[in-house]
């Protein structure tokens, strides 16, 4: 009788200390499933239990939401298009981060605009995007810290509304890798050294400005602590130019 209650007791003591993860914190288990991505949140997390699905509702798991890398998703861009709208409405307003590549439409962006007090935006590669759209959206972020709309055909009037719209602005990357828009090589440079100047750090890689687009930017930008300029093939760093740069800026 003894040597068979000793496993029964072993048996008893890892079912007792095992853990029971519903009873966890509230704030504890929301730190667990934020490390989740926003598609896993939406698509399976939120329906795993009642407890669960309690914590996903709190629009303060929406502050935050990155949406990258579709080519390796099982879901259409119409179906990451659509878990981002929940998302972004779940989160009531409290949305400041966002991050998506390809599948932005202009419809999908209204909506950001509308539910989100967005201060980093990452649209990268997202073509659907019009200017027009772009345009009317941002007026509607004033917060903006940090923006990323690489590989993205913007136009000059539109980049100027960033400027005017964006006065807390710091961190812009606008790198293109070669995307020839319709604009003399240093105009992106001239309406960032006119409307953008209280950037920290800036990414026009691949653009086509000159030494004179680049000495503007230096000139008007005095903040300017980091520097990607590469692909500019425009661009002759040989000299005082090279030497400007370096006198300036901590990382170019």
């Amino acid at each position: 009788m003894a040597t068979c209650s000793i496993p029964a007791k072993e048996v008893e003591c890892e079912r007792i200390m095992k853990p029971n993860w519903l009873q966890l914190p509230a704030d504890i288990m929301s730190n667990i499933l934020q490390r989740l991505g926003t598609t896993e949140i939406v698509t399976s997390a939120c329906h795993v239990c009642p407890l669960w699905w309690k914590i996903c509702k709190d629009p303060l798991m929406w502050r935050t939401i990155h949406i990258t890398n579709p080519s390796n998703s099982p879901y259409s861009h119409e179906d990451l298009e659509k878990i981002c709208r929940f998302a972004v409405k779940r989160s009531c307003g409290h949305l400041e981060d966002i991050d998506i590549e390809y599948f932005g439409t202009d419809d999908l962006l209204e909506c950001i605009a509308d539910n989100a007090n967005i201060r980093c935006l990452r649209l990268a590669r997202c073509q659907n995007i019009s200017n027009k759209a772009f345009s009317e959206v941002v007026r509607k972020l004033p917060l903006i810290e940090k923006l990323d709309i690489s590989h993205y055909n913007l136009l000059n009037n539109t980049l100027e509304v960033i400027g005017r719209s964006c006065p807390l602005l710091k961190s812009f990357k606008f790198a293109s890798i070669f995307k020839y828009i319709e604009c003399s090589y240093d105009d992106v440079a001239f309406v960032i050294a006119r409307t953008i100047q209280g950037l920290h750090q800036l990414d026009i890689a691949g653009n086509l400005l000159t030494k004179i687009g680049l000495l503007a930017i230096l000139d008007s930008c005095p903040l300017l602590e980091s520097l990607e300029l590469g692909w500019c093939l425009n661009l002759d760093f040989t000299g005082n130019l090279r030497k400007r740069c370096l006198e300036q800026i901590k990382s170019v």
